[in-house]
């Protein structure tokens, strides 16, 4: 006897139907979703250490509001200047891949945002997820414009780690009483260090160690036997710092949106453009204390550096049956000391890829081009008939890689490129090595002046590349923390006094490096990094900390096109800014 269906005729047609519904899902779930964001570039009063100060920020926030989306995601985000100020915004660490249009650094891959106008950045965030930032990218206005970048995981897609009861964000800054952009054009004007910042701050809030601010101190309220993801964030524009919280441990599980293989600590380093994802497992009962969130500064050089600490406050949330919370013990924890270089390299060297099938580590193991670049303090003459305030009478501070301090051009380097109108804007002849060799961690020249220029170097599309930089001691050697836009890339090692390519290479890990896309090159030390040049564009290279990058210890990469469709440059979009 013939068995009869259970299901309708129309069962195939369904059927059909159905697998479309799952395969539009598939595919929708792969392409991502295109997320919408206004920033308005306003004014806002804002007050701190019973100081009200005019700022910039966006949409009157400060610090400034999340950008959350996915992997796979679509961003565009419509900004809109409100100000004075000419203004861009760059979204730090994400790709940009052929995207270099909505990159962000004025006068690099765009002409600023003038007064009343505005420009749509328009990108698509491809393998990437985890923390990011992002923040203004002309003189020092990014002291007030910066905000998290926040990348989940496709959806459906879990972290490499327990998942945790809460996500929160924090972001270390820095507040100035006065103008930021007063104080580094008078020190640009006069030779001089720039005056230091008033205090650091924890989501914009300096904390009840600093005059005027108990009120003003961020607290973080927590529940025992709980697992918390915190999003560290240094936007501090001039400092790394270190941070650490009381009777407690953190476990690291990414840096600068990159997994890594979780390590414990009970301190860590963070430079400026930074980001750090740690695991807080809180205690397991009502502890009976609250505990200081701490962060201080890192610093090794000559000059002068705000030496303060901006706190926070883990609360527990206590029993019902538990009195008040009023009495409780405040735990203090113990920052490293100020110029703890030995503990920096003891935290740096412990970030390890997961390198494994889901997150390979895809390190050059063969290198087309290397590059050896110094990177550190020197001076430029004053001019005739005047005096300066640099390290004597007759010089200002400068900066330099390789000799060479950048020089901003008037119109933005990537529509020079694309026009083919490089003269008089940029050349392609920066130094691949030291013009002048010197021992660069020992005794400084006598001839400390640099030389000034808008040189790049040209890549072609892939080429793998091995970039040693090493810091120098010229004016005191401290800690450059680089940052190349439009990459990341893996640090293959890390040492001090001068490189030697002899003995140093053979020490290089090709097997699980970090990859990040902001280092601090070491204090009177070296650090060797490779990358891939797959992502065509103009893409600068600076020091984070921001008065060295206006001193002009910067640079840019021209990556030239590939065969390929997708490895093209797209067109400039039709509302990019004018100079």
């Amino acid at each position: 006897m013939a068995t009869s269906s259970h299901f309708p005729s129309s069962c195939p047609s369904m059927t059909i139907i159905f697998s479309f519904f799952v395969l539009f899902l598939f595919l929708d779930n792969a392409a991502g979703e295109t997320r919408h964001y206004t920033f308005n570039i306003d004014y806002q009063n804002v007050t701190r250490l019973c100081h009200t100060r005019t700022i910039l920020s966006v949409n009157r926030q400060f610090p400034g509001p999340r950008l959350v989306a996915r992997e796979g995601d679509r961003v565009i985000v419509k900004v809109v200047n409100h100000v004075a100020n000419n203004v861009s915004i760059h979204w730090h660490g994400i790709r940009q891949l052929t995207s270099g249009w909505a990159d962000g650094p004025s006068y690099v891959t765009q002409c600023p945002i003038q007064t009343n106008q505005s420009y749509v950045y328009n990108f698509t965030i491809t393998g990437q997820r985890g923390t990011l930032l992002w923040h203004a990218h002309i003189s020092w206005l990014r002291a007030t414009i910066y905000g998290p970048i926040i990348i989940l995981p496709r959806r459906n897609e879990s972290y490499p780690f327990e998942k945790p009861h809460k996500e929160v964000t924090i972001l270390f800054g820095e507040w100035f009483n006065t103008d930021p952009e007063a104080i580094i054009s008078q020190a640009l004007q006069t030779g001089a260090g720039p005056n230091v910042s008033d205090a650091y701050t924890i989501n914009g809030l300096p904390g009840l160690l600093y005059n005027c601010s108990s009120k003003d101190t961020y607290k973080l309220k927590v529940k025992p036997g709980k697992t918390y993801l915190l999003r560290l964030i240094n936007a501090a524009l001039n400092d790394e710092l270190f941070f650490s919280i009381a009777n407690h441990t953190m476990t690291v599980v990414e840096g600068d949106a990159i997994y890594t293989k979780p390590f414990e600590t009970d301190k860590l380093l963070i430079t400026p453009g930074q980001t750090t994802n740690v695991l807080l497992k809180t205690k397991p009962e009502f502890p009976n204390a609250s505990f200081l969130m701490a962060a201080g500064p890192y610093f090794t050089g000559r000059g002068t550096f705000d030496n303060s600490t901006t706190v926070g406050i883990l609360e527990y949330e206590h029993p019902p049956y538990h009195e008040s919370s009023k009495n409780l013990t405040l735990l203090k924890p113990i920052l490293p000391p100020i110029n703890a270089t030995g503990v920096v390299a003891n935290f740096t060297g412990k970030f390890r890829s997961l390198a494994n099938s889901k997150f390979p580590a895809n390190v050059p193991k063969n290198v087309d081009k290397k590059f050896f670049f110094t990177v550190g303090l020197g001076t430029s003459p004053c001019p005739k008939n005047t005096t300066c305030q640099g390290p004597n009478n007759s010089s200002k501070f400068a900066a330099s890689v390789n000799n060479v301090s950048f020089t901003l051009p008037s119109v933005a380097i990537l529509q020079a490129y694309y026009n083919g109108q490089s003269n008089g804007v940029y050349t392609t002849d920066f130094p691949t090595q030291p013009l002048i060799p010197f021992n660069y961690t020992g005794t400084a020249p006598n001839n400390t002046n640099v030389i000034n220029g808008t040189r790049t170097v040209v890549l072609p599309f892939n080429t793998s590349v091995e970039l040693v930089l090493q810091g120098t001691s010229i004016l005191g050697a401290e800690s450059h923390p680089l940052h190349l836009h439009g990459y990341n890339f893996f640090i293959v090692g890390q040492g001090f006094g001068n490189f030697d390519p002899n003995k140093d290479p053979a020490k290089f890990n090709l097997v699980d490096p970090m990859e990040r896309n902001t280092f601090g090159v070491p204090a009177g030390g070296w650090v060797a990094i490779r990358f891939f040049a797959d992502n065509p564009g103009v893409w600068f290279m600076h020091c984070h900390l921001d008065v060295h990058t206006a001193w002009g210890l910067r640079m840019a990469w021209i990556v030239l096109d590939g065969p390929g469709p997708n490895q093209k440059l797209q067109p400039p979009p039709s509302d990019l800014p004018q100079c």
